[in-house]
């Protein structure tokens, strides 16, 4: 079943075995990346010499606080500010699926590669201009479940490490599991934080 909601997300499944050395030691080869992932809030925090008062990050350096005062009091959605989001959240998924074992392709910061995320340019006038003030409040259940799904989704993942570094292959039920709590934080992060929509997040994987 294809979702509708506007937030998608996926990651294709391998076609061919996984690299058993890269994935008994991707801890330590991550450790580059994740240096460059976390250096990005605070290059977003001074981008453009604003006050650090001024912005506040999420995950990954996506842009929050200036986008709700900006559909709050005047209703725009700055494109730039959207495509840094896009753009960052895409590059931070493609990061968290490399070390869920997902792909063992090195996360690229530009290309699309095997992780898959995109929603539409929102038209903010159709959205409710008062809703993002709330949002982030409004997805307290949703916070709830990821709490636990996270949890599981750390069993599948350790799981899967031994089964890739004894068969070569990501078992297809897990591997489902984990993109499908991916796909569930994603929608959420649409929703309450790059604020892409009003429709509520599903509370399902799929």
């Amino acid at each position: 079943m294809v979702s509708s909601y506007p937030v998608q997300f996926d990651v294709d499944f391998p076609s061919r075995p996984l690299n058993r050395l890269a994935t008994a030691l991707r801890i330590f080869a991550a450790i580059p990346i994740l240096i460059v992932i976390g250096m990005l809030p605070s290059a977003a925090l001074h981008s453009d010499n604003e006050s650090a008062m001024q912005t506040l990050a999420i995950g990954g350096g996506a842009v929050f606080l200036p986008v709700v005062l900006m559909i709050v009091f005047r209703q725009k959605y700055p494109r730039w500010w959207f495509d840094w989001n896009l753009n960052l959240l895409r590059f931070s998924n493609r990061v968290t699926a490399y070390m869920a074992l997902l792909d063992d392709r090195y996360p690229s910061t530009d290309e699309e590669q095997a992780v898959h995320l995109d929603f539409p340019y929102p038209d903010v006038r159709q959205l409710n201009r008062w809703l993002p003030l709330v949002k982030w409040f409004l997805a307290i259940p949703h916070y709830v479940v990821l709490f636990f799904l996270g949890i599981g989704a750390l069993v599948a993942v350790i799981v899967a490490w031994f089964a890739i570094l004894f068969t070569g292959t990501y078992p297809r039920s897990l591997f489902g599991f984990v993109v499908g709590v991916l796909r569930w934080s994603n929608r959420v992060t649409g929703y309450a934080f790059t604020l892409v929509t009003d429709e509520y997040p599903p509370f399902r994987l799929s």
